[in-house]
């Protein structure tokens, strides 16, 4: 069944209902806390890297671009 049969069938919200009951399945409801946590945390790390940068980025932008212009 591909996704577009079940969501004539159930709908989108439908799906979502299925998804939930499916990861309770899978994780069982204790481990569902320590999930979230995971989450939230690699989320958090995550744009607290996005908001950072690469501080070598315009220095490795322009390497790059002198790499490029050489024929390298």
């Amino acid at each position: 069944m591909s996704a577009s049969v079940l969501a004539d069938i159930f709908g989108p919200d439908g799906l979502i209902v299925i998804a939930v009951v499916v990861v309770v399945l899978l994780f069982g409801g204790s481990q569902l806390p320590k999930l979230a946590r995971g989450l939230g945390s690699a989320s958090h790390e995550f744009k607290k890297g996005m908001e950072q940068g690469d501080p070598d980025a315009p220095k490795n932008a322009a390497k790059d671009s002198s790499k490029e212009s050489s024929g390298s």
